[in-house]
């Protein structure tokens, strides 16, 4: 996704930097308006934790997927009311749940009896919506082993939150990240029917169903360098199926929430980084491999690089002889590189300083920036709009 305001912001920076296209960003959440009709989009703060970005969506009408005080301050900071922010986090510790509730929340996710227990001591009277746990097959990073719990256990910690006082609200789940299979929103509709079912004969009717997160983004490569291709369209196919079959199953009407986050600023976010070093160099096992040291690499933008690959761009050297090259941070840790995957063609005369351009990296890009690690600065990052590039803050 190479939108012509990125590429010229790109073009126009001199130094490496993150850079977000705000307008690129209000299109996808746009799109996802139209193709789930009355979805309540709750943004999750951790994809992309830039102030310009989160005023933008709110803007627009979205909440926010808090999952820490600090995140539900930023996302106040935006103007939306309370209402409109959840502490979609399952981790939580007493004085935390303290201090949403006196920030203004009232809607907590939770997956045990002692969390319910907690949030009705620290919160009472809150909403509470309890996350099934799903396997996680099908997506990029499974998020399978530590959050969630069966349906029974659902049931039993919806039972426990009316008990002592709170509203049992709903039901959520996150099918994983970079969810990259239809039926993995298919499986999740059936465990969460079977959930409502349950609940409705003991008397708890829900008023919403969150589908968490995990709508893919569309500009990553696998990490043997092909286009991912994700098949967006049957995955929303099936979205639209699972809400009206949940809705037949609850007799009434069910509020629906998503929780995107890559799938609204992934493609929407660049990095102008450069040429650390083409080096070719031979092994213990005697191959000689080339290897390109970016400036950029897992602990200053690129952290996901160890499920798939970015796609790379060389503006200076446009067609010229290429080589394959493992590609690597500027860092002595052994983890910083695409080492587990193919070679990538770069130009073969690339020269330190030569400008690299990573398309594809707006989300978790800013989320997982290091202090610092092994003295090398995170990476500034920008927002721009209309070909305006407007300081956005530094971490």
């Amino acid at each position: 996704m190479t939108s012509r305001v990125l590429r010229a912001a790109l073009a126009a920076a001199t130094e490496d930097q993150i850079i977000f296209d705000l307008a690129g960003i209000e299109d996808s959440h746009a799109r996802l308006i139209r193709q789930l009709p009355g979805v309540a989009v709750r943004f999750a703060v951790k994809a992309c934790p830039v102030d310009d970005v989160l005023a933008t969506l709110a803007r627009d009408g979205a909440g926010f997927d808090a999952a820490s005080p600090n995140e539900i301050r930023q996302a106040l900071r935006t103007g939306v009311p309370p209402h409109l922010i959840h502490y979609g986090n399952t981790v939580k510790s007493d004085r935390d749940i303290a201090v949403a509730y006196r920030l203004g929340i009232r809607d907590f996710a939770t997956d045990s009896v002692p969390d319910v227990r907690a949030v009705a001591t620290h919160a009472p009277g809150s909403r509470v919506f309890c996350r099934l746990a799903t396997t996680g097959a099908g997506a990029l990073w499974g998020l399978s082993g530590k959050m969630g719990c069966s349906v029974p256990d659902a049931v039993s910690v919806l039972e426990t939150a009316r008990a002592y006082g709170l509203t049992p609200a709903g039901l959520s789940l996150h099918v994983g990240s970079q969810q990259m299979s239809p039926a993995a929103w298919r499986t999740a509709v059936a465990d969460l029917a079977e959930a409502i079912t349950m609940l409705h004969h003991r008397g708890i009717h829900l008023d919403h169903v969150n589908l968490g997160g995990g709508l893919p983004a569309l500009g990553y490569l696998n990490r043997h360098g092909v286009p991912l291709r994700p098949p967006v369209d049957r995955i929303l196919g099936e979205i639209r199926d699972g809400i009206g079959h949940l809705r037949q199953v609850a007799g009434g009407h069910l509020g629906l929430v998503l929780e995107p986050g890559r799938h609204l600023v992934a493609d929407h976010g660049a990095i102008r980084a450069h040429v650390v070093r083409l080096t070719a160099r031979q092994r213990r096992d005697r191959v000689r491999t080339h290897w390109l040291y970016l400036s950029c690499g897992k602990f200053n933008g690129l952290y996901e690089m160890d499920q798939l690959q970015y796609r790379l761009e060389f503006p200076s050297r446009p067609g010229e002889a290429t080589v394959p090259a493992v590609i690597a941070g500027p860092t002595c840790d052994s983890d910083d590189a695409y080492a587990d995957s193919h070679p990538v063609p770069v130009p073969a005369g690339l020269t330190s300083g030569d400008p690299v351009w990573i398309w594809a990296a707006g989300a978790y890009s800013v989320s997982y920036l290091t202090k610092g690690f092994n003295g090398f600065d995170p990476l500034p990052h920008r927002a721009v709009r209309d070909g305006l590039l407007a300081e956005a803050g530094c971490r």
